[in-house]
Formats: C-alpha cells, sequence, structure tokens
C-alpha cells in the first residue's frame, strides 16, 4: 500500500514510471514492487482511477496467516529442534 501511495505521488509530480521504480528500488531495495507492477498503476491513474486500496474480490479470504496458525506453526519448529 505505503509504495502504491508513493507511485501516485511521483506520478502527479510527473515523474515516468521508469524513474519511479527507479527511487522505490533506491528506498525498498529488493522490497520494491516490479516495474512491470509500476507500469500498471501508472496506467490506472492515466485512466482516472485514484484509489490506491485493493477492490474487494470475490473467493475465500486469506486464513493461514491468523495468530492461532503462527504460534502452531512456530511451536512445530521448536519441536522439531528437539
Amino acid at each position: 500500500m505505503e509504495q502504491r501511495v508513493n507511485i501516485e505521488f511521483c506520478f502527479k509530480l510527473g515523474k515516468t514510471a521508469t524513474e519511479t521504480h527507479g527511487m522505490l528500488v533506491k528506498v525498498y531495495g529488493v522490497d520494491a514492487v516490479s516495474k512491470n507492477c509500476v507500469f500498471e498503476w501508472f496506467k490506472r491513474f492515466r485512466d482516472g482511477k485514484e484509489e490506491v486500496k485493493d477492490v474487494p474480490r470475490s473467493g475465500r479470504p486469506p486464513t493461514s496467516t491468523t495468530p492461532d496458525n503462527i504460534e502452531r506453526v512456530r511451536r512445530m519448529l521448536a519441536d522439531d529442534r528437539l
């Protein structure tokens, strides 16, 4: 989400998608979104879409990273060390 806001900011400043991606790489390193992703967001902004949040989608919500599951995995890893 943070990177999307930064992409929108650069778009409004008149930066190119390539320049924007370069700046994101300087700030986020390997965690920067892909160049293709930046180009996709630029296209959305050019098309007049200004919302940077994910639009709701149908389907099963992610459930694998619940606090319960995280704790269960931690316990399994700790038990495996013994």
